[in-house]
């Protein structure tokens, strides 16, 4: 069961009307609770009588018939109401034990009922996506309420807001950090039919986004030339994007970079001919002017992609009620899974588009591309050097063959970036690499005892470039969730603050990828910083556009919650317009292909996309926090921090808050020293 964390007030959206059952009700126990009080102060004393009024309250405020009668209500609280510290201390102990096993044995579970579904190869349609789907322990948050384990925790320990963490946290030993945290693992009531449902929307979505493989093989650019084999296909948008950057390192490759940047168009508005998108069509397909033959393209894809993020919101409405205090999906993700404010958030971002260097990056890279910049040119971040892709396949296959040989090679890849001899094995063969049949992930593992899955696309016959460079950063990932499993004090402490903290150290060991390689030269480690520096604020740049045209739409959803599917396409079209407009047209030019709004993450991960803005920032800092001290030594000390707020998280880790500025800085320092 995943963590709730956080109970903040933010910015709120109308409400969406809901069509869901209530959850269970909840009968007045006025008087009981007034008797529990009364009780439990006369046992305890007139001291303590603040902290019973506020632990029997938040049991009455999720107790229901399901529960008991009020006269079990009242024997409850006056029974497990603890003030003795060492009391209180020995059942912090026991109910994070417990949740550690309930939590961490139930996504054991479920992370491997749907590996066959996530990985090519040994498909077994039909039987797959069934198992995938099958959740053990479907009313799990229900079951916790009636068999009285969240009302326990409720009872004695407070549920505290984003505001006390972040006012009290500092000062705070790990007991007081656990103490915060079991209680938050226990959230509203949800009926078992619409997390059913919540659960099936949500594997519809993403199973749909891993699925979604363009044919690309009769794909021509302007000047009539096909680029790819004829049964070659490419999931939207992740490898669409990295073949249109793999065109730097091409001569020729400008074509094809247009017509690449046309088929994300496509994809985007849903005009990709139904033909190619079945694979039947084998004649020519002109994706800019979207002829097949230089004919017409017949019928087209249409909404389906706005259909699935329409019935991403309709189910985000379904359980809206039954968080009052957060009630919409946005608040959630904020408040609740990012505990960071929504405002701050957006303010970063901002920050990062509006940053003077932005201008000077420009003129940067329009010098080193030798022409004016084109849109998907904010896809451009190999600040150094832009090798041939076989060149790069060829490199990554002298070293790894393949994915298995990546796998048992991973103890050795860590000694070289300076782990000891013990934690490189004990980390490195704790890594299962394997193929996605979509983009590249990595699944933590909640219990010790268990390894972390790596994630990557692979070329047909070996792991290439691409495959190679989506596994240092799923090995980030891996990394951070080992060491933030296994090293963390506390079990409720495990992982770590918000998924751009993970995001910070997969970004981090992703720019090793040439290192590994053995194409980069250490005795130019300035040279690559001031690269790195560049490039991040490229990328962060380039995902913020999306991250804000994501939240805005969202935004919109929820001030328009009857829109259709043809509605919603046209306000991210509308959307996509307004922000390049705003952000990057002075430099870009405009954008016929609305490539801001090309992220799959919209559909298959609602609002995760300012992760990877604030990954890209974070990691930047814990980068250029770490310049003269072990990566090795520092990545183990700072994921091993534990899940604190994300502001406290950071200034342990580097000494300041989630920040635009050092990113900015050494970024324009970065072009300084390249030019």
């Amino acid at each position: 069961m995943p963590k709730v964390r956080g109970n903040l007030k933010r910015l709120r959206y109308p409400a969406c009307m809901s069509t869901i059952a209530a959850a269970p009700a909840v009968f007045s126990l006025s008087t009981s609770i007034t008797r529990a009080v009364d009780a439990l102060t006369t046992t305890h004393g007139e001291t303590h009588r603040s902290a019973i009024t506020e632990g029997v309250a938040r049991v009455a405020g999720r107790w229901s018939a399901a529960d008991g009668d009020p006269a079990a209500f009242e024997a409850f609280c006056i029974k497990h109401f603890l003030v003795d510290a060492i009391e209180r201390t020995r059942l912090l102990i026991r109910l994070e034990r417990a949740l550690e096993q309930i939590d961490g044995h139930l996504y054991e579970m479920r992370r491997t009922l749907r590996r066959h579904h996530d990985l090519r190869g040994d498909e077994f349609p039909g039987v797959d996506d069934i198992l995938a789907q099958f959740d053990p322990a479907p009313d799990l948050s229900e079951q916790l309420y009636k068999q009285k384990i969240a009302h326990l925790a409720l009872l004695n320990f407070p549920k505290l807001t984003l505001a006390q963490m972040l006012e009290h946290g500092a000062s705070w030993d790990d007991a007081q950090w656990a103490a915060a945290r079991v209680p938050q693992s226990f959230g509203p009531r949800i009926p078992a039919a619409l997390a059913d449902r919540a659960r099936a929307v949500s594997f519809d979505a993403s199973s749909w986004v891993s699925n979604f493989h363009i044919p690309v093989g009769s794909l021509t650019d302007a000047n009539g030339k096909r680029w790819f084999d004829a049964d070659r296909k490419l999931i939207a948008h992740w490898l669409v994007r990295e073949e249109i950057k793999a065109g730097y390192g091409d001569p020729d490759g400008l074509a094809k970079q247009r017509a690449l940047s046309w088929v994300m168009a496509r994809h985007i508005d849903g005009t990709i001919p139904a033909r190619v998108m079945d694979g039947s069509e084998k004649r020519d397909w002109d994706s800019q002017r979207n002829t097949i033959a230089n004919g017409d393209a017949g019928e087209l894809l249409g909404l389906v992609r706005y259909e699935k993020w329409i019935a991403n919101f309709r189910m985000a409405c379904e359980i809206d009620p039954l968080y009052p205090d957060e009630p919409s999906a946005i608040a959630r993700k904020f408040a609740l899974e990012r505990e960071m404010p929504e405002s701050e958030v957006e303010a970063l971002m901002v920050a990062l588009l509006e940053s003077p260097v932005r201008r000077d990056l420009a003129a940067f890279l329009k010098h080193k591309l030798g022409r004016a910049l084109e849109p998907f040119d904010i896809y451009f971040e190999d600040i150094l050097e832009a090798k041939p892709a076989s060149e790069m396949n060829a490199a990554v296959k002298a070293r790894f063959a393949n994915a298995k040989e990546l796998e048992a090679k991973l103890p050795i890849v860590l000694r070289e970036l300076g782990f000891n001899d013990s934690d490189a094995e004990f980390l490195g063969t704790r890594v299962q690499v394997e193929i996605a049949k979509g983009a590249g992930h990595a699944m933590r593992p909640y219990l010790k005892g268990y390894g972390a899955w790596l994630r990557t696309s692979s070329l047909d016959a070996e792991l290439g470039w691409d495959g190679f460079d989506t596994a240092m950063h799923e090995l980030g990932h891996n990394l951070e969730q080992l060491c933030s499993t296994y090293f963390v004090s506390r079990p409720a402490l495990r992982g770590v603050p918000n998924t751009a903290c993970t995001e910070a150290f997969a970004f981090l060991y992703q720019a090793l990828a040439k290192r590994v390689l053995g194409l980069e030269d250490p005795a130019e480690s300035q040279k690559q910083f001031a690269a790195d520096a560049v490039a991040t604020m490229l990328s962060a740049c380039q995902i913020a556009g999306p991250s804000l045209l994501e939240l805005r739409v969202w935004r919109w959803l929820y001030a328009h919650p009857s829109a259709s599917a043809e509605q919603l396409r046209s306000e991210v079209l509308r959307v996509a317009d307004d922000l390049w407009t705003r952000y990057y047209a002075n430099d870009y030019g405009p954008d016929p292909y609305r490539i801001l709004a090309a992220y799959q993450h919209m559909i298959g991960h609602p609002l995760y996309l300012p992760d990877y803005t604030l990954g890209h920032m974070m990691s930047h800092q814990i980068r250029s926090y770490m310049r003269g001290k072990e990566l090795a030594s520092e990545t183990k000390r700072i994921t091993s921090l534990g899940c604190l707020t994300p502001d406290r998280w950071m200034r342990l880790a580097v000494g300041a808050p989630v920040s635009a500025e050092s990113l900015a800085r050494d970024a324009a320092a970065g072009l300084a020293f390249l030019a």
